[in-house]
Order: structure tokens, then C-alpha cells, then sequence
């Protein structure tokens, strides 16, 4: 950051336009007095005194502005201290000859040292601007003590060079006050700016990266700003005229007008609700409106997460002392059905019996894997390379009638995940596409594609079926502990997923594909 020593050392930097307005100022006083000097208009008061002095250093002194004009043209105006000096005491000199041709301070020609010794103390420092002043005082003065013993001048015109004098160095230290209050401002403003620039990175960087849906929505209705959050959140419903973007534009129309709830819910694409909060953004071209978007799935799962936590040492307590019995019950019902003495109708209830005790320890051994479930170590990961392992890993240790097909990306793309608990989660979601693909078309096949999604802005894992889907009134219902629709399964498989998912947070849903086959998703954290 400059500080004021900066600025006076390299004055350019700062002060380059007036510069240039000083080079055009030189130059066309020169010019302005060389032709008064040649018309009627300076008879007998510019070069009275000594005509040939008044011209040669007139005609000097444009060639030599003009050429400090295309110097200062060709550096920019970005000049240093020492060379301003050297133009400033120049001008002195020039005018202190111009005043001694024309016969003295008479031809109120020492009036332009004010205006040289003006710049001069804008430009340079207080010492530089006050030793130009003292210089140019001195030379008034001193020409005026000459002409006086020479006998050329009188006591009057002393005491007007000493008048001038002082008003040399009042005006110089009235400017230099004033210029070192400028500049002092200017770098108490850039400061600021700066601060003000670094404080709405940081708050641009802090929303992008919020876990609550930022949006801000004009007064046109346009959304003005959305974060990563809201974008994952709602997806493409600003952008179309979808049920759920015309429920939001309607919600903060309704706010506006303070008709509305301030906290209305919102049906998002994914099948998950959207609570929204509302805020009124005042500006000069009108006002805004500030909607903070979150996962009201979200908040319910919290609530849900504490009671299964109270619960969660007493159904592991509960899960291990059924497993003991149910073992023992497992095993006599296998050596009861090895008997030779039972009856057909006897082998099928002990097939019963066996059955519901696999699934009975089944469901104890997802319940005891809840209870040790440990926090994931996620990491960066080539999805591509990763799935292409694991299901290589999957089909070497399943039926050879199972078919899992992959739709990789051409582009290796990353996600960042803990690749025991996702393979889990891929796993049960393979297993679960076969077994409905299974059910509605008698063929063991799925699919898993890999795509970025850049409206939602991540990385998007498709398991797809040949199943009939998820219907509507069990969405909300499939990754709830313990729900089922089959008389097989534990309930727990799509819980499991849905909180390893969440570990990792990541986000998964049921949805419909862009071909219209069922389809679970996972959506990885951008």
C-alpha cells in the first residue's frame, strides 16, 4: 500500500494530469507573450527595458517547453522529483530575465512566479516547494537591490519584491496545506477501497460457499445473485415455468405485497421440501428481496437423527441379545430339518423357520453396522476409474446372469467421498436395481452413469432400473428406517445409503431419468 513519502517521490503517479496541464500551461504563456511582445498591446511594457534579452529568452523558453511537452508526451507524464525541480528552476530564471528586460516588477510579470511556484508546491514536498519559493523571493529581490545600486531602480520598487515575496510563500504554504490534506484524503480513500474491494471478496467467497441457499431476486423479479447452495437446491426452476419456479415467484410476490407467509415450503424437483425465509434489500434503483433457501428434509432429519441417537445404544443392546437366541433357534431348526423323520409339511415349515431367521439376523446386522458406523475419511477420487473397479469387484462376486452397465464420461471427473462407505452405497443401490429389474421385466440388469450437471453445479451418479419406480406416496417414505414393501428385506438398505450419503455430503433422492426409467440419485458436494 502507498504510503504519503511514495507519493511525494514519485508525484507522477498521482499527479500526471496536472502535468499535463502545467507542460500546456508553459508552453502557451510563452507563446502568449511572445506575441504581445511583437503587437502593440506590450508597447512600452513587455522588453521596453532590453528588447533582444526579452526575445532570445522568450523564443528559448517556448523551444524549451515545447520539448518538454513531447517528453512528458512520450513518458507518459510519469516524471520524477529532480526533473520537476529542474523545469521549476528554470522558470525562475526564465522570468526573473523577462522581469529585468521589461524594466522591473512594473510589467507585473512576477505575478506568474505565483502560478509556477503554485504547481510547484502541489507537485513537490514542503522542504522542495519552500526552498523554490525562498529561491524565487530572493531573485525578485536581489534584481530589484541591483537595479537599485545601479541606479536604475528605487526604495518603492524594494519594498514591492519584498511584498511579493511573502506572498510567495503564503500561497506556496496555503497550497502545500492543502494539498498534503488532499492527499492525505486520497490515501485514506484508497484504503478504504481497498478494504471495501478485500471485505466483498471475502463476503462473495463466504456466500458461494454457504450451506443455505442464498438468492437475491430484483425488483423486475430476475434473479440479481444465487449462490452454489440455492442453485443445487432449486436446480432449473428460476429458469422454467415448472410448477415449483412458478410457486417461488409466486411466494416472494406474495411476501411483497405482505400477503404471504414469511416462511413458506416449497416442493423441490428432487422431492424434498425447500424452507424459505424472505428479507427486503433497500437500494437507490429500488428494492430487493433477500430468500434464504434450505432442506426442510434437512431440519426434519436432524430432529430425527436425536431420537434414533437416545435410541441408538438401547436397539444395540437389544440387536445383541436376539442374536444369541435367534442363533440357537437357526441351528435347530437346520438339524430338525435333516431329520428322516419328518414330513414333507414339517420340511416347509422348518424352511419358514430358517428363512425368517436369516432375515430377522439380517436386519440385527444392519442395525449393529448403524451402531458402528464411524465418521469417513473422505478424498479426491476419479469416479470413472473408482466404479469402474468396483463394479468389476461386484460382478466377480455375484451371479453371472447379473448385468450392470456403465455410462462413463469421456472427461474424468472427480469427486471427493469416502470410497468404503460409497461403495457401500453404490453397492445397495445395484442390488436394489437388480432385484426390481428382476421383479418387472425377469432380467437381474441395471445401469450406473456419471455425469456434471452444470445447472446444479456437481457431479451427478445415476443408478438406474427397469422397474416401475418409486410411487408417489412412498418418496417421502422409501429412506425412512424400516420401510418396506416386500416381504424380504429389512427396511434398512436405502436408510443406510441415505445417511452414508450424508456423511459424505453428499445428497441422494428417487427420481425419474432423462429416459424415463427409475433412477436413484446421488449428488456429490461440489
Amino acid at each position: 500500500m502507498s504510503s504519503a513519502n511514495d507519493i511525494n517521490t514519485h508525484p507522477s503517479f498521482q499527479h500526471h494530469e496536472l502535468l499535463r496541464i502545467c507542460a500546456i500551461y508553459r508552453l502557451s504563456i510563452a507563446l502568449v507573450l511572445l506575441g504581445v511582445f511583437y503587437s502593440d498591446i506590450g508597447a512600452g511594457a513587455l522588453g521596453d527595458y532590453a528588447p533582444a534579452l526579452f526575445l532570445y529568452t522568450i523564443v528559448v523558453y517556448s523551444i524549451l517547453n515545447f520539448g518538454w511537452l513531447i517528453f512528458l508526451r512520450q513518458q507518459a507524464y510519469q516524471v520524477g522529483t529532480g526533473q520537476i525541480g529542474i523545469i521549476l528552476a528554470c522558470d525562475i530564471l526564465v522570468f526573473l530575465l523577462l522581469i529585468e528586460s521589461s524594466g522591473g516588477l512594473n510589467s507585473g510579470l512576477g505575478y506568474l512566479l505565483l502560478i509556477n511556484c503554485s504547481i510547484g508546491s502541489i507537485l513537490l514536498d514542503r522542504r522542495m516547494s519552500a526552498f523554490f519559493a525562498a529561491l524565487a523571493s530572493i531573485g525578485v529581490i536581489g534584481l530589484q537591490l541591483y537595479n537599485l545600486i545601479s541606479g536604475q531602480g528605487t526604495s518603492q520598487d524594494i519594498v514591492a519584491a519584498g511584498g511579493l515575496g511573502l506572498l510567495l510563500f503564503a500561497t506556496v504554504s496555503a497550497l502545500q496545506y492543502l494539498s498534503a490534506r488532499i492527499r492525505s484524503a486520497n490515501l485514506r480513500a484508497d484504503q478504504q477501497s481497498r478494504q471495501a474491494a478485500h471485505l466483498q471478496r471475502l463476503a462473495q467467497q463466504i456466500i458461494e460457499r454457504m450451506g443455505t441457499g442464498v438468492l437475491v431476486v430484483g425488483p423486475s423479479s430476475q434473479p440479481e445473485l444465487i449462490n452454489q447452495a440455492a442453485r443445487r437446491l432449486l436446480g432449473e426452476q428460476l429458469h422454467t415455468d415448472s410448477k415449483a419456479g412458478s410457486d417461488l415467484r409466486r411466494s416472494i410476490r406474495q411476501w411483497r405485497n405482505n400477503g404471504g407467509p414469511g416462511t413458506p415450503l416449497l416442493q423441490a424437483e428432487n422431492g424434498s421440501e425447500l424452507h424459505l425465509n424472505f428479507a427486503k434489500l433497500e437500494h437507490e434503483s429500488g428494492s430487493s428481496t433477500l430468500v434464504f433457501v434450505e432442506d426442510n428434509r434437512t431440519l426434519a432429519e436432524a430432529a430425527q437423527k436425536l431420537k434414533l441417537a437416545s435410541l441408538g445404544h438401547l436397539t444395540a443392546s437389544i440387536a445383541h441379545e436376539i442374536r444369541n437366541p435367534l442363533s440357537a433357534i437357526s441351528h435347530a431348526a437346520q438339524l430338525l430339518s435333516e431329520s428322516s423323520q419328518l414330513q414333507e409339511e414339517d420340511h416347509h415349515l422348518t424352511d419358514i423357520i430358517c428363512r425368517q431367521s436369516q432375515r430377522v439376523n439380517q436386519i440385527i446386522e444392519n442395525v449393529m453396522q448403524l451402531s458402528r458406523r464411524q465418521a469417513g475419511n473422505p478424498q479426491e477420487h476419479d469416479l470413472s476409474g473408482w466404479l469402474q473397479q468396483l463394479i468389476q469387484d461386484y460382478n466377480a462376486g455375484s451371479d453371472q446372469s447379473d448385468r450392470v452397465e456403465l455410462d462413463l464420461p469421456k472427461q474424468p471427473v472427480s469427486a471427493k467421498f469416502d470410497a468404503a462407505q460409497m461403495a457401500q452405497v453404490v453397492t445397495n443401490l445395484t442390488d436394489n436395481a437388480l432385484y426390481h429389474s428382476q421383479t418387472a421385466t425377469g432380467k437381474r440388469q441395471a445401469e450406473i452413469s456419471v455425469y456434471y450437471n452444470p445447472v446444479r453445479g456437481c457431479i451427478q451418479l445415476d443408478v438406474k432400473d427397469q422397474g416401475p419406480g418409486v410411487p408417489q406416496k412412498n418418496r417421502n417414505k422409501v429412506f425412512e428406517p424400516f420401510f418396506t414393501t416386500g416381504n424380504k428385506g429389512s427396511g434398512l438398505g436405502l436408510y443406510i445409503a441415505r445417511e452414508l450419503c450424508e456423511t459424505n455430503k453428499a445428497n441422494i433422492y428417487h427420481c425419474r431419468s432423462d429416459d424415463d426409467r427409475s433412477c436413484f440419485r446421488v449428488e456429490f458436494a461440489h
